[in-house]
């Protein structure tokens, strides 16, 4: 018998449709297309975020760990939105028949996913690409009429925050790619965390409801904090400077910079955080803090947006910190 998957009525029969079964509007995955109800007072949102083997993922990561980030771009998206998941499509090109252990590994990270996020498969197609392994999710979520959080909304004025740290899965990247020749010198427990927030994003969804409720504008880290500030703050038509004292940063990401000066341009330009930015009104900054507080959430003060325009980060003596790398970009040099 072989271990690889015969055919795609055996692949989505078997790892795919048993990922629907919650859901009415996927009908077991047996139509060519789902129906989404949502109640009354809500607005439908929609993103899509693929993620691509030797872009997004290594394609001999666990395949628990892929499935886990191809949904959890897609949840973070929606959280920076002020969404909560409701459901998804999926798009799986693959470069050949998948053996079974890895399917059944892939499903049980989305089903892992699933559960964390409160995602239900819909829908999607499966296909044989010549290129590498490609993932691609469409989300849907819903938010309460008229409270759908924009990109571009802010103002002069209007405090950011971000939530969690950041730079950890950027050096997590490193440390992926370099192994021991980065590694050495920091303990394993602060390895396996950088490496965990590379490999399972952690989506802000409690950060949902107060941004719907507060923020003028917000949008997840991605591409990094410099890029992703850069447009929070020309959405506003504004600027903002940001201390380097102020950045949030975990203690595996701190022994990284005692060791490698160099590795703060990691942090500051990296990809793959998936923390949400976010901006809010002067009037609005302190209560904010409190309710993050009271809900468990770190967020940090980076700011107020001012007349100008750009991002600029400065060092403890009061001027500019220059950094190299503006963040990531799909079709430029990085």
């Amino acid at each position: 018998m072989s271990d690889r998957i015969s055919n795609e009525t055996e692949l989505i029969a078997a790892y795919l449709a048993p990922l629907a079964a919650a859901y009415p509007g996927a009908f077991g995955l047996k139509d060519d297309a789902a129906l989404i109800s949502l109640d009354p007072g809500f607005d439908l949102v929609v993103s899509t975020d693929p993620v691509i083997a030797g872009v997004h993922f290594f394609g001999d990561d666990d395949p628990r760990d892929i499935a886990w980030k191809a949904l959890a771009v897609n949840a973070s998206d929606l959280a920076a939105k002020g969404a909560q998941p409701v459901a998804y499509t999926m798009a799986l090109a693959l470069p050949d028949a998948p053996l079974k252990g890895w399917m059944a590994a892939f499903s049980a990270g989305l089903a892992e996913a699933q559960a964390a996020f409160g995602f239900h498969l819909i829908g999607g197609d499966t296909d044989r690409t010549p290129g590498p392994l490609s993932i691609s999710v469409t989300a849907f979520g819903r938010v309460p009429k008229g409270r759908f959080v924009r990109r571009q909304g802010a103002r002069v004025g209007d405090h950011v925050f971000v939530s969690g740290t950041l730079g950890d899965a950027s050096l997590g990247l490193r440390l992926r790619r370099a192994g021991d020749a980065f590694g050495a010198g920091f303990s394993h427990a602060h390895a396996q965390h950088l490496l965990g927030r590379y490999l399972r994003p952690q989506p802000r969804q409690v950060l949902a409801t107060v941004l719907h409720t507060y923020a003028s504008a917000a949008l997840d880290v991605s591409d990094g904090l410099l890029k992703d500030a850069a447009r929070l703050a020309a959405g506003g038509n504004a600027g903002l400077r940001i201390a380097v004292a102020d950045l949030p940063l975990s203690a595996a990401a701190r022994a990284v910079i005692e060791r490698q000066r160099d590795a703060l341009a990691s942090v500051v330009s990296g990809g793959d955080d998936y923390e949400i930015l976010f901006a809010v009104p002067a009037n609005s900054a302190a209560e904010v803090v409190g309710v993050c507080a009271g809900i468990g959430l770190r967020i940090t003060w980076l700011g107020e947006l001012a007349a100008g325009s750009g991002v600029s980060l400065i060092g403890a003596d009061g001027g500019p910190h220059h950094v190299s790398g503006a963040g990531y970009d799909h079709f430029e040099g990085n």
